[in-house]
């Protein structure tokens, strides 16, 4: 997963999402299947992605009881993804019963499923956070807190935006990894995210996996953005 660019198939049904893939045919994508398709197509658009031999992060973001949790994971464990995610809000106990429901439900043999928590959103900002969710700690606070508890659980990384992440690898070590959405080229618009950053930003930061979504997808030609995404974010000059 590391130095990752991960496409977020910003999609409502598989029909567009393959029309889509079928752009990219000689490239070994890591694709992001979010609430949207998964919730119109079910598991089985998973299944028809991987045997495609793409690599993908499920982004369900779980947050409920530990038990519910540990079922859930339990389940998706079984359609073979690459990395899962859940909310750091849930706390440790509902991230280890995340973490047990994925080592339960992996077949012997196989690899889990790697387990990210979402920390703060990128499309939150600080006045938010302390308006609505009441933190009356900064939002860089937040993350790092966020951050430390998760990987007491054991978890294997979060997902926050850029900039926490130089703070994150002081404290956490370089391992825990950092999957960065809100990335934009510098003639894209921001949009409804409020913490964004370029790739180039991105790595420098040392994020160990970028998420670009619309910035590809809806491009007028994605497979060329897809490729200045790439360039940008392995530091390619062209």
């Amino acid at each position: 997963m590391k130095n990752s660019l991960i496409i977020a198939l910003d999609f409502s049904n598989k029909e567009e999402v393959f029309q889509f893939l079928n752009r990219f045919d000689d490239e070994s994508l890591f694709l992001k299947v979010g609430m949207e398709l998964f919730y119109q197509e079910g598991p089985r658009i998973i299944q028809e992605l991987k045997e495609r031999e793409y690599q993908i992060f499920l982004d369900l973001k779980l947050h409920d009881i530990p038990n519910t949790v540990y079922g859930g994971m339990k389940g998706l464990a079984k359609l073979g993804c690459d990395l899962v995610n859940v909310h750091a809000a849930g706390g440790k106990e509902m991230m280890r019963a995340a973490l047990e429901g994925l080592e339960a439900g992996t077949a012997p043999g196989r690899v889990r499923p790697a387990c990210i928590a979402v920390t703060q959103l990128t499309s939150t900002s600080e006045q938010q956070m302390r308006s609505e969710q009441l933190i009356e700690a900064t939002l860089e606070q937040s993350v790092i807190h966020y951050s430390l508890i998760a990987q007491e659980a054991g978890l294997d990384g979060v997902v926050c935006s850029s900039h926490e992440v130089g703070l994150i690898r002081e404290q956490l070590g370089n391992e825990f990894v950092t999957v960065t959405p809100g990335i934009r080229l510098g003639t894209d618009l921001v949009q409804d995210q409020k913490r964004v950053a370029t790739p180039e930003q991105a790595r420098i930061a040392g994020v160990s996996a970028i998420v670009v979504g619309r910035g590809i997808t809806k491009a007028e030609d994605p497979y060329r953005s897809y490729q200045e995404y790439k360039q940008a974010w392995e530091g390619v000059r062209v």
